[in-house]
C-alpha cells in the first residue's frame, strides 16, 4: 500500500516516534511505501510532500518536534479545501492516510473519512484533553518539564520570601496544571474546570504564610478564568479552527495576589518550553505503540478509527467518539489537590 502521514496542530514530544514506528512497521512488515505531507493539512491541500522511509527516520526517536512540520491549517476554511485534499490524495496514489494530531486535526480527519477518504487517527496533545484515550503522548513530557520548573521555583521563592505564579498550558482542561501542581507541591492549583476565586486564593496564601512559611507556588492553567471576568487574552486573533490565543492569566493573578496580600509576587510563564525538547521514556514507548497500532489498523481496514490507550492496551475507537467532547480533569484529582492546598 501507499500510505500518507501527516502531523497537525501544535508540535509535541513523541511525534517523531510515531512517524518512525508507522514507517518501520509498514515498510519492513507490510512492504508499504510512504509519502510525508508537510505542515499538516496544508501539505495535503497544496500537495507539499517529502520522501518518507526507514532510512530517513533513523535517529529521530529522541528528537522533539516533527520532521514533517506542522500547522493549524483547516481545509474546511479554505475555498475548495476538501476537494483539493482529495485530489492530492488521488494524484499521489495514496491508499490510506495516517493523521497524527489533536481535536482539530482529527476533526478534519473524521470529516474527510465521511467523504470517503481512508483515514486512521493517532491522538496527540500535551493537554491530554482528547476523549477516547486514557492518555495522549506528549502529556507526560509536558508535565515533567513543568515539575522541573516548579522544583526550581521553590528554591528561589524560599530564598526571597516570594509567591511565585507558574502559568502552564491548558486551554479548556487543566491536566498539566493538576498533575504538575500535585507533583511539584504547589500551594494553589487553578484550572479551567473551576472558576478562580481570587479572594479565596489570597486568603489561603495569607493563612499559609502565618504559619511561618514565607514561600508559595501557585500553578495556573492558561485557560483558567476568574469569577470577575473571562479569559485574559494576549491577542484577539483567531486561528483557522476558531481558537483565540490565550495567555496573561498568570500576570493578572500575580498582581491581584500582591494587591490583596502585600506579598512579593512574581510570575513565570512556561509557554512553548512545555512542547519542546526530547520526549520522556513513557512518551517514546506510548508513541511507538500508537504508531505500530496505526499502521496495523490501516491494513485491517479500520478506517475512521483512532488508536487509543485503554486499561493498558492499545485499541481502536471511532474518531467521531474521540472528538465528540473534550476530556476534562477528573474531580477526584482536584480533590486530591485540595488536600494539599495552603
Amino acid at each position: 500500500m501507499r500510505v500518507g502521514v501527516l502531523t497537525g496542530g501544535g508540535d509535541c514530544p513523541g511525534l517523531n516516534a510515531v512517524i518512525r514506528a508507522v514507517v518501520r512497521k509498514g515498510e519492513r512488515h507490510h512492504q508499504d511505501t510512504f509519502v510525508g505531507f508537510r505542515d499538516g493539512w496544508k501539505g495535503v491541500v497544496q500537495n507539499i510532500t517529502m520522501p518518507l522511509d526507514v532510512e530517513r527516520c533513523r535517529g529521530i526517536l529522541p528528537r522533539g518536534g516533527t520532521i514533517l512540520g506542522s500547522s493549524r491549517t483547516n481545509p474546511y476554511k479554505i475555498e475548495d479545501g476538501p476537494a483539493k485534499a482529495k485530489q492530492t490524495i488521488a494524484e499521489l496514489g495514496v491508499d490510506a492516510l495516517v493523521a497524527i494530531g489533536g481535536e482539530d486535526t482529527l476533526g478534519v480527519a473524521n470529516k474527510l473519512h465521511q467523504e470517503g477518504v481512508n483515514v486512521v487517527g493517532v491522538p496527540k496533545t500535551i493537554d491530554n484533553d482528547l476523549s477516547g484515550t486514557e492518555v495522549t503522548f506528549g502529556f507526560d513530557t509536558a508535565v515533567q518539564i513543568a515539575v522541573d520548573a516548579i522544583d526550581r521555583l521553590h528554591t528561589t521563592a524560599e530564598s526571597h520570601d516570594r509567591v511565585l505564579v507558574c502559568e502552564v498550558m491548558g486551554r479548556h482542561a487543566g491536566w498539566i496544571a493538576a498533575h504538575a501542581g500535585i507533583a511539584g507541591g504547589a500551594a494553589v492549583i487553578l484550572v479551567p474546570e473551576r472558576e478562580i476565586d481570587i479572594d479565596a486564593v489570597a486568603e489561603s496564601l495569607i493563612q499559609r504564610h502565618q504559619t511561618g512559611r514565607y514561600a508559595s507556588i501557585v500553578v495556573v492553567a492558561e485557560g483558567a478564568q476568574p469569577k470577575e471576568g473571562s479569559f485574559v487574552l494576549t491577542s484577539g486573533e483567531l486561528d483557522a479552527f476558531g481558537h483565540v490565543q490565550l495567555g496573561g492569566i498568570g500576570e493578572v493573578l500575580a498582581k491581584e495576589i500582591k494587591r490583596r496580600t502585600g506579598f512579593d509576587t512574581r510570575v513565570t510563564v512556561l509557554g512553548h518550553v512545555q512542547r519542546g525538547g526530547t520526549p520522556t521514556a513513557f512518551d517514546r514507548v506510548l508513541a511507538t505503540r500508537f504508531g505500530i497500532a496505526a499502521i496495523d489498523a490501516v491494513h485491517d481496514g479500520a478506517y475512521g478509527s483512532m488508536v487509543a490507550l485503554r486499561a493498558g492496551a492499545i485499541v481502536c475507537v471511532p474518531i467521531a467518539e474521540a472528538v465528540a467532547q473534550l476530556k476534562t480533569v477528573d474531580p477526584e484529582l482536584l480533590e486530591i489537590a485540595d488536600v494539599f492546598a495552603g
